[in-house]
């Protein structure tokens, strides 16, 4: 049973009382991701800035004085220092460019996706107290980095005012067991038109298999039957009749990995007639092979 101790640092509860296995993003990527914003920022400003100097004079004419100039630089660094970051946060669910590149993600305090206001609060709260320190230079960023270093889910300033912390999207558990082929689903596994399954349910469908081990029977159950419901509602060959949910998403990622390898096989093949020694089949039949090797037999669901 997961532990009941409330006060775990890196315990996360969501809405549905469900326990949700999260990294929290701390200093190091947090300030990795931040530099690479802050570049995009300073292109984005830069351009702004060379379109503000060259367009205005020959738009307004001799109202393009200095105190609108001025007007418009304010108003290129709001846009730059505010409503860029909560422009880019608010549509990708919390993934800024540099957030992307550094797999991490802004999520509610409930590890919900945050919305306008969220994102608005942080960039408010960075704008006037963090990013660069306008307010008193470096003390106010010294503040926040210790805010940051104290807190047990590594948020800052911003974080705390809107309610929100960063956390890492790739984990770092292991995938867990591989599924094999079941074989009496291979002949329609064959044939079946799979270009319905996207990767967001076939990626939901091997985390699933991944860990079944270690859920309960019941809600394993329930999460089988409703991915086998969602993967047969997509596919347009029905399985054969009888056919467990484990066994139907086994086959369907077996099947899909299948069809992914020789995708990759034939391009690399072609890539060596054109480019020999590019294609490097060798490697990626040994490749291939090994994984076979570490695949381990699919067992039914306790």
């Amino acid at each position: 049973m997961p532990s009941t101790d409330q006060s775990a640092p890196d315990r996360l509860v969501n809405g549905e009382a469900v326990e949700v296995d999260i990294r929290y993003a701390r200093l190091g990527s947090r300030a990795l991701a931040l530099l690479i914003d802050i570049m995009i920022q300073a292109v984005l400003a830069l351009v702004l800035f060379l379109l503000v100097l060259s367009f205005a004079p020959l738009a307004l004419g001799d109202l393009a004085d200095e105190a609108l100039v001025q007007a418009l630089t304010i108003g290129v660094l709001v846009v730059v220092l505010l409503a860029y970051p909560t422009a880019t946060e608010t549509f990708t669910n919390g993934r800024s460019p540099g957030k992307r590149a550094m797999g991490l993600r802004v999520v509610r305090a409930d590890g919900g996706p945050i919305r306008l206001r969220h994102a608005l609060t942080r960039a408010l709260v960075g704008l006037t107290l963090e990013w660069p320190g306008l307010i008193m230079p470096l003390v106010t960023w010294v503040v926040s980095m210790t805010t940051m270093i104290l807190s047990p889910h590594g948020r800052r300033l911003g974080d705390l005012a809107a309610g929100t912390f960063v956390v890492h999207e790739r984990s770092a558990a292991e995938w867990g067991w591989m599924p094999a082929m079941p074989l009496p689903l291979a002949g329609w596994a064959a044939s079946a038109d799979l270009n319905g399954v996207d990767d967001d349910l076939a990626l939901a469908a091997r985390h699933f298999l991944a860990r079944s081990r270690d859920i309960g029977p019941v809600y394993a159950h329930r999460f089988a039957n409703g991915l086998a419901d969602e993967m047969t509602a997509r596919i347009p060959q029905p399985p054969p009749a009888a056919t467990p949910p484990w066994m139907l998403l086994a086959a369907v990622l077996a099947e899909r990995r299948r069809r992914a390898s020789g995708q990759q096989l034939t391009a690399r093949a072609l890539t060596e007639r054109i480019w020999p020694g590019f294609g490097r089949i060798e490697r990626f039949t040994r490749s291939q092979a090994l994984g076979s090797a570490d695949t381990q037999e699919v067992q039914p669901l306790p």
